[in-house]
């Protein structure tokens, strides 16, 4: 549930920017930073339960090993 407290609190922070007229380039920026960072939420939970993380890493891992010898 951290995640959506973060991003309700970046929401929160958004739609303070967005009434003030000199902030706009910075809400603009914020915007772009929510939807990033729910993008990540979203891949972070998916590779959390989907249990393909681990498996990745060992792929890139092994990979790398057996390049460098």
């Amino acid at each position: 549930m951290k995640e959506v407290d973060m991003l309700v609190w970046l929401f929160v922070q958004v739609q303070s920017l967005l009434r003030r007229d000199e902030g706009q380039t910075t809400a603009e920026y914020a915007l772009v930073i929510l939807a990033a960072v729910a993008i990540a939420v979203v891949l972070i939970a998916w590779a959390k339960s989907s249990g393909k993380l681990p498996s990745f890493f060992d792929k890139i891992i092994d990979q790398v090993s057996g390049s460098a010898g």
